[in-house]
């Protein structure tokens, strides 16, 4: 029988000097983890193993790749599969210095499964020789093996992750990244783990960059005035300020040193940091756990460029945009009607010469309509103006009204709302206000 039509473990006798074996072994990181040591002992694991048996004739090692990546897309591990599956064999099987290093999940099956069609054995430490799975007692242990690893990573990331978000809720800890624009970093003192302070390690925290915090700043107020990011991006390009990426090219060498830009303004507006509070995780996807949030500190952890209910203010304004005739179609509640069907805000939309506001819950005119669709609401804002000043009016004869709420219309409604920290919440039962969620 050809070594290449092997459909089992090949054989463990002896030929001449013994099998020919390929190495494998893994760290996951360079930073944290010292590669000439990881492959040492993972190397004097393999080479106890094969002692007696043959010798190790080509070695391959990954560092700084997860072990969660498949085989085929680590650069050493592709190469090995690559050189031992040529015309001509160069090994006669295939050692792990250690199971956790080089598998996890489904990997061990996968390319227990490739070695047999091309007629290697794979040896493991936990076997104490060539796996089988043809053995009862090999197949009970790599179950065992592949669940613990999952397990061991699961665990990790959780302990890692929520430990992460502790620290930026908690202790407002600044956890790496490119510092936002307008701020710097400036050291905070030393590492509050002890063995990391001896090694001289020390922690940084944002302060105001004299250069760009000025613009962040001239940037709200100019929003808050009622300016569309569009006019906002173009007056910044005219007065020849630097984008980011400009203003500190180090950091952002993946991107171009151009001009400002509509997403650019859109991402320093939305961005609470700002406010002088620590975030962590805003861009989370993760469904469960403590990926499952964006962090938020529970106190200020570096100087503020906005204050919060300027910060707040921020993301209700909607500018206004001029007609086909001329005039400038304003939307006093735009950003203050939320959607109680599917908690979007509803569009600002101008109807037989009046402002008016509907949500049509994510449809699009390129999307089919689906028969499960919720109905489209839709609500004028002087009927909506209206309400309100009857119901405050009604309440306020039991002395709870706002006084102020109660004699002013549209704009100032709208003013009065955001200076109480309300939203309008609107379905096809009926409106209700509700305060805003800060988190």
């Amino acid at each position: 029988m050809s070594r290449k039509n092997q459909t089992g473990p090949a054989s463990t006798d002896l030929k001449g000097d013994g099998l020919r074996f390929a190495f494998y072994g893994r760290t996951s990181t360079t930073r944290h983890q010292d590669r000439v040591s990881s492959q040492g002992w993972q190397r004097d694991m393999a080479d106890e193993l094969v002692a007696g048996h043959g010798q190790v004739v080509a070695a391959y090692f990954d560092a700084g790749t997860s072990r969660r990546v498949p085989w085929r897309q680590r650069p050493q591990a592709a190469r090995l599969m690559a050189e031992v599956s040529g015309p001509e064999p160069v090994v006669d099987a295939i050692v792990i210095g250690e199971y956790e290093r080089a598998f996890t999940g489904t990997q061990f099956a996968t390319l227990y499964t490739w070695c047999t069609r091309h007629g290697l054995q794979l040896w493991l430490p936990e076997t104490n020789g060539p796996v089988d799975l043809a053995n009862r007692d090999h197949r009970a242990l790599l179950s065992l093996l592949a669940t613990q690893s999952q397990r061991e990573v699961l665990r990790a990331r959780h302990r890692v992750l929520a430990a992460m978000h502790n620290q930026a809720t908690q202790q407002g800890r600044y956890l790496g990244g490119r510092p936002p624009y307008g701020y710097r970093l400036v050291d905070a003192g030393p590492h509050p783990n002890a063995a990391n302070a001896r090694w001289g390690r020390r922690l940084q925290r944002l302060a105001p960059d004299p250069r760009t915090a000025p613009h962040v700043a001239w940037i709200f107020r100019q929003r808050l005035a009622g300016h569309s990011v569009a006019s906002i991006a173009r007056h910044l390009n005219e007065r020849g300020v630097p984008c980011p990426s400009s203003a500190d090219p180090d950091r952002n060498r993946h991107r171009t040193r151009g001009a400002w830009t509509l997403r650019t303004v859109a991402v320093i507006l939305a961005n609470p940091r700002y406010t002088g509070r620590q975030t962590w995780n805003r861009r989370a996807t993760d469904t469960s756990g403590p990926a499952a949030t964006p962090a938020l500190s529970a106190k200020a952890a570096h100087p503020a460029l906005v204050t919060e209910q300027d910060f707040v203010a921020a993301q209700q304004i909607r500018a206004t945009r001029p007609a086909t005739d001329g005039r400038t179609r304003r939307f006093a509640l735009a950003g203050l009607i939320h959607c109680g069907v599917c908690d979007r805000r509803l569009d600002s939309h101008w109807n037989h010469g009046r402002p008016t506001y509907r949500c049509r819950h994510g449809h699009t005119s390129t999307q089919r309509a689906g028969q499960g669709r919720a109905k489209t609401l839709y609500i004028r804002e002087d009927h909506l103006v209206d309400e309100i000043s009857i119901r405050l009016r009604d309440e306020g004869k039991e002395g709870h009204a706002t006084p102020e709420l109660d004699r002013i219309r549209h704009r100032r409604v709208a003013a009065a709302l955001r200076d109480s920290g309300k939203i309008i919440v609107y379905d096809s039962a009926g409106w209700r206000l509700e305060e805003i969620d800060s988190s």
